[in-house]
């Protein structure tokens, strides 16, 4: 009996053993290597968006009467000086209606003559007292009748005689033409945009803002602008024009950035890239890479002086390309981790380092 016993009792003691052995050996856990840096300045939270560069006046350019197109004298590139034919109506109807107010004139001109020789006749005849006062009143009336009529008639000729020049479209500046959208043959209504003429002078560049973005830029504020035919030259400008309602299409608020300069070298249509910077900007800002969110709450993880990291909840402002401006939760020597942050938990050590691979090493371990 006793021998059965003997296996068993040697294997409850390796057993006992390697327990109290697990109970007094504590098992160390690596440090993670991390990433971190401190909080940039807000200033550098600058945002670039693309845009095209127009001219400062760009009027539409319509005819002042409806008609068909019989001549188109100009295409989309073309320059034109002020006052040049741009394209031409079917004067017919026109110069119709020009005659029949010609007649008109005529005809009133006719019936003055006659109510004024009456007039006068019945002036003659009361002054001896042949007619009563009544009958020489209703002839003066008659005389005043007839001339107002004859000054209605000559101001509808001039109405026609204008719109006889209306049917010629004219240049109203100096330009380029940037836009066609008539064609001959195409029956136009009065006010129809035909032509989109590009004005000389002043020159600006045309960009659309997001909608989160817009409650940061203000009209006047500062920018700067670089033309893609000379990368690397900035120059200065501020936005002049910021749109009040969005795009129906895009959701973007259109706005234009005038040149500081007026003797920049910016051509119709080429490419720009305007840099602004958010008006009243916070005092820091993180990467994107370095914020996390939960529930609806964002968060970094900051570095301790003894090289462990703690969760902290942050304000951030809207969103930038690169970087988020924080409103509060940070000061400007805390060091915050940038990359990783997904694999960290609260109070786990770590091995800081920046990036140039360098240990981070906190004042307060000095």
């Amino acid at each position: 009996m006793p021998r059965p016993v003997l296996p068993f009792v040697c294997v409850l003691a390796s057993a006992l053993l390697l327990t109290a052995c697990g109970d007094d050996v504590a098992v160390e856990v690596p440090a993670r290597p991390v990433m971190v840096m401190q909080p940039q300045p807000a200033g550098e939270t600058l945002e670039s968006y693309p845009g095209a560069v127009h001219a400062r006046y760009e009027p539409e350019l319509a005819f002042r009467i409806g008609g068909k197109v019989v001549e188109r004298l100009v295409e989309a590139g073309d320059r034109v000086s002020k006052d040049q034919p741009l394209a031409r109506l079917d004067p017919q109807d026109v110069r119709l209606q020009l005659d029949g107010m010609r007649a008109q004139v005529a005809a009133a001109e006719a019936n003055l003559r006659v109510a004024k020789a009456e007039h006068d006749r019945y002036r003659t005849l009361l002054g001896r007292q042949l007619v009563s006062q009544s009958q020489f009143d209703s002839a003066d009336n008659a005389y005043r009748s007839a001339a107002a009529r004859l000054q209605q008639a000559r101001a509808e000729f001039e109405v026609a005689s204008n719109q006889v020049d209306y049917a010629v479209l004219r240049a109203t500046r100096d330009g380029v033409v940037v836009q066609r959208l008539i064609e001959v043959g195409q029956v136009v209504a009065a006010g129809q945009v035909a032509f989109v003429l590009a004005a000389d002078g002043e020159r600006e560049v045309a960009i659309d803002l997001p909608e989160q973005s817009l409650e940061r830029y203000k009209v006047g504020q500062s920018a700067s602008v670089e033309l893609w035919s000379q990368p690397g030259r900035q120059y200065s400008g501020h936005i002049r024009e910021l749109s009040p309602a969005a795009d129906a299409h895009s959701r973007t608020f259109a706005a234009r950035v005038a040149f500081s300069d007026e003797d920049v070298t910016a051509e119709l249509g080429q490419s720009a890239r305007v840099t602004l910077q958010s008006a009243g900007a916070a005092a820091l800002a993180v990467p994107l890479s370095a914020l996390s969110a939960e529930r609806g709450v964002a968060y970094v993880w900051r570095l301790r002086p003894d090289s462990t990291v703690e969760r902290v909840e942050v304000r951030t402002g809207p969103y930038g390309e690169r970087l988020v401006p924080v409103l509060e939760g940070l000061r400007a020597d805390d060091w915050v981790v940038m990359a990783g942050v997904q694999m960290l938990q609260p109070d786990q050590p770590v091995r800081p380092v920046d990036r140039d691979n360098r240990p981070v090493v906190l004042a307060a371990e000095e």
